[in-house]
């Protein structure tokens, strides 16, 4: 019976961290990648709706996004769109297509970056030990109702708390991977600085 919790408390936890990882994927980081615009929502005759239901995305250079609206009569609604999801782009269009230039990373932007991708990493353990708590709660009222025994309950307990930690790592270790990657970022634009100048 206890299983059942467990089970329901590691999907929980696993949709947490999936989560985190789309969560990532949006973080601006100087390459252009069309996550970024997965919450822009265009006035679509009225609907919000979202930016890949009106529109091709394409990422044709490693700094340019593209977008095709399927009707041409949308792009200044999608100009719209994208510049008050307020993600810092400045969208451009010649009537046909819109192109989104991804400006370079600044010293200041990358130390935002790291604190937003710290942020979300603590948002998920928040959930994670949310997660943990509701099901020691469901743990203790299968006891109380007798539906399972003392040592099932404990035993419950200890395997939720195990579950929690092997999350809280993989959260930990997620957060450290993308730290990384805007490091390895930081040295490759200082050498491609210093190359400049050679």
């Amino acid at each position: 019976m206890y299983k059942d919790v467990l089970e329901k408390t590691r999907q929980g936890m696993d949709k947490s961290l999936d989560n985190l990882k789309k969560e990532f994927s949006k973080v601006r980081t100087g390459r252009a990648n069309v996550a970024l615009l997965d919450d822009v929502r265009v006035n679509y005759y009225g609907t919000p709706t979202p930016l890949n239901q009106v529109g091709t995305l394409t990422v044709p250079e490693p700094r340019l996004i593209t977008v095709q609206p399927w009707e041409k009569q949308l792009i200044p609604e999608i100009e719209k769109a994208i510049f008050k999801a307020d993600l810092g782009l400045n969208p451009s269009s010649d009537g046909q297509m819109i192109r989104i230039a991804i400006p370079p990373l600044t010293e200041d932007r990358r130390k935002e970056m790291v604190k937003q991708v710290r942020r979300m990493g603590e948002d998920t353990k928040v959930a994670v030990r949310n997660a943990r708590r509701d099901a020691n709660e469901s743990l203790k009222k299968l006891e109380k109702d007798k539906e399972i025994s003392e040592d099932d309950l404990k035993r419950g307990e200890k395997e939720v708390q195990e579950v929690t930690d092997g999350f809280i790592k993989k959260v930990d270790e997620a957060v450290a991977q993308k730290k990384s990657w805007r490091s390895d970022l930081h040295t490759i634009t200082t050498q491609n600085r210093r190359n400049k100048w050679l």
